[in-house]
């Protein structure tokens, strides 16, 4: 069975969750947090932990959209 995985905006609207709130929550700007949901940046490893965490997914399921080139 194929894993389903789940783009960082996703997660967080079926968390119930605002970019503002991710944003505190992270302590960091939502500015960043727009920029990991638009591929722009990736979250850190630990915040990626954290992230899955907040959102109540697993880690392996968090989808990083890829940076356009």
């Amino acid at each position: 069975m194929a894993e389903i995985q789940i783009s960082l905006a996703a997660a967080r609207v079926n968390a119930g969750l605002t970019q503002d709130d991710v944003a505190k929550r992270m302590k960091v700007s939502k500015n960043t947090v727009v920029a990991w949901e638009k591929g722009m940046t990736e979250p850190k490893i630990s915040q990626s932990r954290e992230l899955s965490q907040l959102y109540n997914i697993p880690l392996d399921n968090i989808f990083l959209p890829s940076k356009s080139n």
